[in-house]
């Protein structure tokens, strides 16, 4: 893939879409290129995520400690979180089959994010709202037990 094609796959990202194309050009220069075949573990549940991957080609299992599998396909970005901090796999990924993803460290992304303010704008907003909605889902659910405790 040429870095236009990177930048443009980059682009189908929602999350990385806000950045601007000058930003998705760093990161697909700066981006590193995982090939995988059917049965390869990209990463496991409870190790260290210094970054995240974009799926571009191929299904990835996502198998938590507990819970269901997911099945996830290209223009997924897993570790979306781990680009901004410091955290923990929350789930072992697995090819599924031949795949191909990128890797974006969290000190490429800062660094981008550095040099490319409005771009770190943009994404601040988008964890603001992000983070204003989780709010919102929780007073509902707060709201919706009350009610349940208030029926007893």
């Amino acid at each position: 893939m040429s870095i236009e094609d990177e930048i443009a796959f980059l682009s189908t990202v929602p999350v990385l879409a806000r950045l601007g194309d000058g930003a998705l050009r760093s990161l697909a220069i700066a981006a590193d290129t995982y090939a995988m075949k059917r049965g390869d573990v990209l990463f496991t549940a409870g190790e260290s995520a210094d970054g995240a991957f974009v799926i571009q080609e191929g299904t990835i299992s996502l198998q938590p400690e507990r819970g269901e599998e997911i099945l996830v396909g290209p223009g997924t970005l897993l570790g979306e979180t781990a680009l901004l901090a410091e955290t923990r796999r929350p789930a072992t990924a697995t090819a599924r089959e031949t795949c191909k993803a990128l890797r974006i460290s969290r000190a490429t992304f800062l660094k981008v994010l550095d040099s490319y303010p409005d771009a770190a704008r943009r994404l601040r907003e988008l964890v603001v709202a992000r983070t204003d909605q989780a709010a919102r889902e929780m007073d509902n659910i707060r709201s919706s037990l009350a009610r349940g405790k208030g029926e007893e």
